[in-house]
């Protein structure tokens, strides 16, 4: 089957950021994943198997950060007033999912430069990485129904 067909009309009928957002949550649950696996790989098995989750889990990641600032990017009115007229009724899960997503990226970039494997940093961006993927699966699920009927319009 061309998938390419078959998402085309799909995908031609979609705004932009509802695309952005349905690669985010891919994106999204291949890095929790291969981050999860990778911290049981650092406990059982083998250097060779580590290194695959850890490559996984660093393409997925990368893949996370840029459709995440693409995501940002879209709701930037959002931002931009929040800063301009305060909290208000704003969602404070979605300032704190903003805030710990930026910390879990930076320490996972600032892992890529160093050797992060068994350091007290990795463990800090497991930990949070644990939050933020229950954050994330929360924000995901208050908006799935608006997700949904990005595809069916």
């Amino acid at each position: 089957m061309d998938y390419i067909s078959y998402l085309y009309p799909i995908l031609s009928k979609m705004k932009r950021i509802f695309i952005i957002d349905w690669w985010l949550a891919l994106a999204f649950a291949i890095t929790a994943y291969s981050g999860f696996e990778l911290h049981i790989a650092g406990h059982f098995s083998t250097h060779e198997v580590w290194h695959n989750w850890a490559v996984c889990h660093t393409l997925a990641s990368l893949t996370f950060i840029i459709l995440g600032v693409l995501h940002i990017q879209s709701h930037w009115g959002w931002y931009k007033s929040l800063i301009s007229k305060g909290l208000g009724k704003k969602s404070r899960i979605t300032i704190w999912l903003s805030f710990i997503y930026l910390i879990v990226s930076i320490t996972g970039i600032v892992l890529l430069s160093i050797k992060g494997a068994n350091t007290d940093l990795g463990l800090w961006h497991y930990r949070i990485g644990i939050v933020l993927t229950i954050i994330c699966v929360g924000h995901f699920i208050k908006r799935f129904p608006i997700l949904r009927k990005s595809i069916s319009k």
